[in-house]
């Protein structure tokens, strides 16, 4: 279908259609300065238009239809001058054709003393680019060179009026000294400033250009009308900052999160923050630090679903703590910190569809066993892209701008403090119980009557409902398809508790050293000491809080686990939990490794001993008698075991006889020790041993 104003290019020419009869069309060339409108038969374009000649082109013009032109402007003075001279030529058809048009412009050239040249220039503009008004617009978007290089022999700009100097040129050469140093110095993310680059590029251009004077040296004005001429707005902003930064401050945002929703449950984004108030011990004695504060975040209502606040470093088992609040009923952790609640004021109750959250937290083997037991589809972040969890990272701001204003002890900027100055953590006044009463608070107020003013509203939302967190969960359940899976509050505890690989041994289910067992694992005969190979690659599930139990999983791959308890053996570790388990197996291992050192060093001394001892009874071994033969030694050896067991039992005898004798008391002789008159003593002439 041909209709009036459609562009068409045949060949190398495009074509206006001007006017439409019953077996022609009117129509004129738009790129030839000399054209004039032109009768072509119907028949023949819709042939052309079959044999694929002549085809269907964007128009060039198409914006002066909407260009809106400023009034009182040279621009539309002249347009409608122009428009006013040829208004009465385009009500005569005749215009169209040879035989008529020159009549009728040398007439109208005679009426108003407008020169011919002018009259059929203004036509063919006029029906060129597209037979409106505006096609007489003057061209002055094109004057002027916009975003040309001006090229000239003399120094361009104003003259210098204060500086001394003429300046210089900048040409080709300077242009590419420009531009190497600007790549170098400025156009990246080193963070060097323009006048810094300006001073390199000085250092540069004086080794090339010694001659020249310095107050002639290329000005930094100069290098930097180089730099916006050159290099696009949006490349200056892009490379004068890293790309993390980049994608996360600075890049245009023109999606939405809740675009990639459908409902309720959709989508739970987590992350954790270290919070900005310093707490002190529950006997208020000690300032403890800050505390590690989890927040869960439905993304389709902007309901925060769970929470964790304590003093564990951001973790897998911290990011499930959050994560089982955030899909358990919250009435009971809520009357714990004072505040009583019904489950319709806080409904999130079931495993969401998708869980988005930082790669760390939730990468690897431990999250396997929520994606595999309830279909929950786990969606992490690039590195350093903290702008992917933009609704969770702002509500970190949000939920601490509620406490910030009146909380002692809240971080203020730099712990650098001028003389005098005071330190903010010695301020902490609130324990952990007490800034978890304030944020169980602050989260209960936003769910309920936060007003999300800047919240994308979806098209089929009611205009009269207030946007609260609460209002489109509840909207969003009837409305929505509904995304919370209802699951076993048990399974689902389990499932969220952290993994650890476990081995079988004489002495039980190996898991932190400890040892456990169960009537299943006894029945299985996993434990007997038969010599058969046991089951390798099991894995339990442990709570952190209580080393009493594990959760073993007999089977890779399924639901089913047994719960094991420690055995006598590891009775040490009944009642404490699986931190102070390896609290102790770490001071156990320390003082293992001081005895061991220990150990080593008496080894050394006893191994010395030994050989020492060897060496001295060697040297004092009698020859051997020659005449003896080997069998009458071997023979004596009974005789000979008798006679030194007899000699060893006279000397246990001898030394364990008690000694009756009175002691003497020390006697000191003025004249020397007289002569006793007793028996000489012949013991030694009866019993020594025989020459």
């Amino acid at each position: 279908m041909l209709r009036i104003n459609d562009v068409f290019q045949l060949e190398q020419e495009r074509h206006r259609i001007l006017a439409l009869a019953d077996q022609h069309v009117l129509w004129i060339n738009i790129d030839s300065d000399k054209a004039w409108p032109e009768l072509v038969r119907t028949a023949e374009i819709e042939q052309w238009i079959l044999d694929e000649s002549l085809r269907r082109v964007e128009d060039p013009y198409q914006e002066l239809a909407a260009l809106i032109v400023e009034q009182g402007s040279k621009a539309q003075v002249i347009r409608d001058q122009r428009y006013e001279l040829i208004a009465p030529l385009l009500a005569d058809e005749e215009i169209y054709y040879r035989s008529g048009r020159g009549r009728l412009v040398q007439s109208r050239s005679d009426e108003t003393g407008t020169p011919r040249k002018s009259l059929y220039k203004n036509l063919r503009q006029y029906w060129q680019r597209g037979a409106m008004p505006n096609a007489l617009l003057p061209d002055y978007r094109k004057s002027g060179g916009k975003g040309q290089k001006k090229v000239s022999k003399k120094k361009l700009g104003r003259p210098r009026k204060t500086s001394p100097g003429t300046g210089i040129t900048v040409d080709a050469s300077i242009e590419k000294m420009f531009r190497l140093v600007l790549d170098r110095y400025y156009v990246n993310d080193k963070g060097h400033s323009l006048p810094y680059a300006h001073r390199r590029f000085i250092d540069m251009f004086e080794a090339a250009n010694p001659n020249v004077q310095p107050e002639d040296y290329p000005t930094i004005a100069q290098i930097r009308y180089f730099y916006h001429r050159e290099y696009e707005n949006a490349d200056r902003i892009r490379l004068r900052v890293n790309r993390i930064s980049y994608q996360k401050d600075i890049r245009p945002l023109i999606g939405t999160a809740t675009a990639g929703v459908v409902g309720p449950g959709s989508r739970y984004e987590v992350d954790a923050t270290i919070a900005d108030v310093y707490l002190l011990s529950a006997d208020r004695q000690r300032v403890i630090g800050r505390p590690t504060l989890y927040v869960v975040v439905d993304v389709f209502s902007r309901m925060v679903t769970g929470f964790y606040i304590g003093l564990e470093n951001p973790s897998y088992v911290t990011a499930m703590n959050a994560l089982s609040t955030s899909m358990l009923d919250k009435s009971e952790l809520c009357a714990r910190y004072g505040a009583e609640i019904t489950s319709e004021q806080w409904p999130t109750v079931g495993v969401p569809d998708a869980i988005l959250a930082d790669r760390g937290e939730l990468l690897g083997h431990q999250i396997e066993s929520l994606e595999k037991a309830f279909g929950v589809r786990i969606e992490t972040t690039p590195p350093y892209r903290g702008d992917a969890k933009g609704i969770v990272e702002r509500y970190f701001r949000t939920l601490q701008a509620e406490f910030k204003p009146f909380t002692p002890g809240v971080v203020t900027g730099t712990k650098v403090r001028k003389q005098g100055g005071k330190d903010y953590r010695l301020d902490a006044t609130l324990t952990l119980d007490d800034f978890t009463q304030i944020m169980v608070a602050s989260i209960l107020h936003r769910n309920q009557y936060a007003v999300l003013s800047k919240y994308d509203r979806d098209p089929d939302m009611p205009n009269d409902m207030a946007l609260t967190p609460l209002n489109i969960w509840n909207w969003g359940i009837k409305n929505r398809t509904g995304r919370l899976k209802n699951v076993s509050e048990q399974a689902l505890r389990i499932a969220l508790l952290p993994r650890q690989k476990v081995y079988l041994s004489d002495l039980g289910v190996s898991c932190f050293g400890a040892y456990y067992t169960s009537k299943e694992l006894l029945a299985s005969g996993w434990l007997h000491r038969n010599g058969e190979r046991r089951v390798t690659d099991l894995q339990a599930a442990y709570d952190p809080a209580v080393a009493d139990h594990i959760y073993l999983f007999p089977e890779k791959d399924s639901s089913e686990y047994w719960v094991c308890s420690l055995t006598d053996r590891s009775r040490q570790f009944r009642g404490k939990s699986m931190w102070e388990l390896w609290t102790s197996q770490e001071e156990q291992r320390k003082a293992t490794s001081a005895a061991k050192v220990a150990e080593t060093i008496s080894k050394r001394d006893l191994e010395n001993l030994v050989s020492n001892t060897i060496k001295n009874a060697e040297r004092s071994r009698p020859t051997i008698n020659k005449q003896q033969s080997k069998a009458e030694t071997v023979r004596g050896i009974r005789d000979n075991r008798k006679q030194e067991r007899d000699a060893q039992r006279a000397e246990q005898t001898k030394a364990r006889q008690p000694d009756n004798r009175k002691p003497k008391s020390d006697v000191t002789y003025l004249h020397g020790k007289p002569d006793d008159g007793a028996y000489p003593d012949l013991l030694d002439e009866l019993f020594g041993d025989d020459e």
